[in-house]
């Protein structure tokens, strides 16, 4: 049943709260995806749960039952965890699937909240390399066409250097009208990854001292690893990890088994090698 939590400036956040171990986990969303749109995560909940992890996965503003706000800033989403880290009571460890991922080390770094954040788990971050940024030139675009009321567009304009069947399939599937429903929330997600186009990652996020590791699959696209690698060298306690997974995309059973590992500080992180090749699905 959803429960909603409210953040600081009043906006609701909707979430599914399952598992009731001592060690606690959010899962932080990727771009275009919510609960009700994205069963590989919900699979990934209730596995962490069975494991006996508390765990949430919520909707990000602006999508499906979260609320939104007339203005965004990366800052309103690290509230929105915030809050949602009253409601566990405690600390926790944060899961950022792609830009989500970008999310968490955010909220990791932020004053108050950093600090009852545990680990960090990040799946293929699409950051851009530092030194390599646009000069918000993505991100004035994207504001612009939502702006403009054009969804398809901003929708093609993210998803632009995507493989372009990526682009296609979403078009001819049912989740279409789901999709451009929420293609306002893009422009989120480029603000995250723009954020840290700003200064030098070991400065930005030198505080984040948890434990992090920078998850990439075996086989992705070419901008992951190199972004991985550089997490891995920039954070303190940071280090890259292949993992079986392709196409930006992970089975949730390979998922719960590398998080439960690492929540728990026992991860060889080749528990997932007992899962049978099951196709993957998309997140």
């Amino acid at each position: 049943m959803t429960e909603f939590a409210t953040s600081a400036d009043g906006t609701r956040i909707a979430y599914d709260r399952l598992g009731s171990g001592a060690i606690a986990i959010i899962l932080v969303g990727s771009a275009m995806n919510y609960r009700a749109f994205d069963p590989t995560t919900a699979h990934i909940a209730t596995l962490l749960a069975d494991q006996g992890f508390s765990v949430i996965n919520y909707d990000r503003r602006g999508r499906d039952e979260s609320g939104d706000a007339a203005e965004y800033a990366v800052e309103r989403e690290v509230d929105d965890i915030a809050a949602l880290l009253d409601v566990l009571g405690g600390p926790a460890a944060l899961y950022g699937n792609s830009s989500g991922g970008a999310l968490a080390l955010w909220a990791a770094a932020a004053p108050g909240v950093g600090e009852r954040i545990t680990r960090l788990a990040l799946f293929e971050v699409p950051l851009t390399l530092e030194g390599e940024g646009d000069d918000g030139v993505e991100l004035r675009t994207i504001t612009e066409l939502v702006a403009a009321g054009d969804r398809e567009a901003v929708v093609g304009y993210f998803m632009r250097h995507m493989p372009p069947q990526w682009l296609e399939a979403a078009k001819s599937s049912s989740a279409w009208p789901d999709m451009l429903a929420i293609a306002h929330t893009l422009a989120y997600d480029v603000a995250v990854l723009d954020k840290a186009d700003h200064a030098p990652w070991a400065e930005q996020w030198a505080s984040i001292t948890q434990p992090v590791i920078a998850l990439v699959g075996a086989e992705t696209q070419p901008i992951f690893p190199p972004v991985a690698a550089a997490l891995a060298e920039a954070l303190p306690h940071a280090r890259s990890v292949e993992i079986d997974a392709a196409n930006h995309s992970v089975r949730p059973e390979v998922m719960a088994a590398i998080l439960g590992g690492f929540l728990t500080g026992h991860e060889e992180l080749a528990a997932f090698a007992e899962y049978p090749d099951e196709p993957r699905q998309q997140v």
